[in-house]
């Protein structure tokens, strides 16, 4: 019998090995359920966590009844083959954005899930029997059916591995920064355009010097443990570090890594609402960084925010203001002019009553924020206004965030990265500008706690006066969206709901006209896809 056994689970080991592969994609979005992200995930997910079709291996139950031992195995074979030919179907229709990455940490987990997965296959092989066979065959379909949950146990076993891997990584780049006397380190956090900063000083900075930044957005612990083991060598002159955060302490522990002499906070707003709990833990965590300085250290601040004006901070190094409404801040932008070209503002120094002009391909007053605190760190290091200038007009455009895409008579300005309220107006001030049609396309606003529906609500009105048609992806995430733009008198016959982007795609080339601008704002992780 056991024989027979291990033939007819073949397949099904492929269905759940396929199966896994998908629990461990949710798994990674969510960060490896770091402060409990992924079972916060199935808790809202509960229709792709529990009403998956694989529960249908309960109908093996009849069997029990059934006393017919062939049928059972075909049963059995046919039901996983037509369940791991759903899966694949079902995979090429999604085309997930952002796929599984087989870093060293998903194949320990992998192996350790495939032994998981074997393991009581194993056992029941050696007392498998015609009698027993149907609740064998229960026993893996349950364990098929719970593998969201199944996916935790490996995680949970791998815990100590990872731990030590941790451990020991942490240790090589403390060693490694320590040992960079001459090294100058730079932190950038904020709620929104730590990315974009940091990119724009790195840009400025290497004009004059050789500046590393953190790569794409590794603003975690391992993420800096990465950059500072495997990107800084003797040559750096410069590591600029991205801070995110989720909770209160996170950017504390992050400058205890790398012990940062230079800081920069982009804006204080509503990201990561739902787990800081409140904008003043949000602040609180921002200026982490701030009071984490040597007091022989420089801090940059945004004079035009009002949750940076407010704080008052426990330390006492120098403190460089930038602003372009403040009047009474270090380093401010005026006269600024934007054109599909580009970016030209008038910049003065406290101090100096001449304006010196700057031009960037950068669009947005948001990059206007990021390219005076680049500007302000760069005169604390000793650069010329020249050399700043010439920084300035080198910057490139950030992949996903306002970035230019000419498509024939379509022109995408790709804003696609983790849209906020503050960075969605400003996007579509952008795209009001532009001469032609005006398209959004978007899904709405993230992790914004309770104020999450007014938010969306209220950008929904805002996209009303400024665009010609709208695509909403997800019917279910975009209802106050809708509902803003039903509040303004908007035509429904512009309104397009789809549930997917890649079908937006398609839409835009029907809907577009000679001259046509597409905003894509925001475009979230797979976690949150209402297919």
């Amino acid at each position: 019998m056991a024989q027979e056994f291990l033939i007819s689970i073949i397949v099904y080991v492929i269905y759940v090995f396929l199966r896994s592969q998908d629990s461990m994609h949710m798994l990674q979005q969510n960060k490896y359920n770091r402060k409990k992200t992924y079972l916060k995930w199935l808790n809202k997910n509960k229709a792709k966590a529990f009403k998956n079709i694989s529960i249908l291996f309960v109908l093996l139950s009849l069997f029990i009844f059934i006393n017919n031992t062939s049928l059972l195995i075909l049963c059995f074979i046919l039901l996983y083959l037509f369940l791991t030919i759903n899966l694949v179907l079902d995979r090429k229709r999604s085309q997930n954005k952002l796929p599984l990455k087989y870093t060293a940490r998903v194949k320990r987990l992998i192996f350790t899930n495939t032994l998981l997965i074997l393991l009581p296959i194993i056992i029941m092989s050696f007392f498998v029997t015609e009698t027993n066979l149907v609740f064998c065959y229960l026993i893996l379909g349950l364990f098929a059916y719970l593998n969201n949950f199944y996916i935790l146990i490996a995680l949970l076993i791998n815990t100590p591995v990872e731990s030590l891997v941790g451990l020991y990584f942490k240790n090589k780049a403390i060693h490694k920064i320590k040992s960079m006397k001459s090294l100058k380190v730079i932190g950038i956090t904020g709620s929104y355009g730590k990315t974009s900063s940091k990119n724009i000083l790195n840009d400025i900075l290497n004009i004059k010097y050789n500046s590393m930044p953190t790569p794409k957005n590794f603003n975690t612990p391992f993420g800096l443990m990465i950059t500072i083991n495997n990107y800084l060598d003797k040559f750096t002159d410069v590591f600029i570090a991205e801070m995110g955060a989720c909770q209160a302490g996170d950017i504390k522990e992050l400058c205890d890594l790398v012990h940062p002499k230079y800081g920069i906070i982009t804006k204080i707003g509503m990201a990561h609402l739902a787990t800081f709990g409140s904008r003043e833990n949000i602040q609180k965590t921002k200026f982490e960084l701030i009071e984490s300085l040597p007091s022989d250290g420089v801090g940059i601040l945004n004079g035009d925010d009002d949750w940076q004006r407010s704080y008052k901070i426990k330390n006492n190094c120098k403190i460089k203001w930038i602003g372009i409404n403040s009047e009474d801040v270090d380093v401010r932008a005026t006269n600024i002019t934007l054109s599909p070209k580009g970016t030209i503002f008038d910049c003065y120094f406290k101090g100096d009553d001449k304006p010196y002009k700057f031009e960037t391909q950068l669009l947005g007053y948001n990059n206007v924020y990021n390219i005076l605190a680049g500007i302000a760190l760069g005169r604390e290091f000793g650069m010329t206004i020249e050399q700043l200038k010439a920084g300035v007009a080198k910057v490139k455009a950030v992949e996903h965030r306002l970035e230019l895409k000419r498509n024939g008579d379509v022109t995408i300005i790709d804003d696609a990265y983790n849209s906020n309220p503050t960075g969605a107006k400003m996007a579509l001030d952008v795209l009001k500008m532009m001469p032609g049609k005006h398209i959004v396309v978007t899904p709405g606003m993230i992790e914004l706690g309770d104020e999450e529906y007014s938010k969306n609500k209220e950008f929904g009105t805002q996209i009303a006066d400024s665009c010609d048609e709208v695509i909403l992806v997800g019917a279910e995430k975009t209802k106050p969206i809708l509902e803003g733009l039903k509040e303004k008198g908007y035509d429904e016959n512009k309104i397009h709901v789809i549930n997917d982007v890649l079908k937006a795609f398609p839409l835009i080339q029907k809907l577009k006209e000679k001259e046509t601008y597409v905003l894509l704002e925001n475009d979230l992780p797979d976690i949150f896809n209402e297919k």
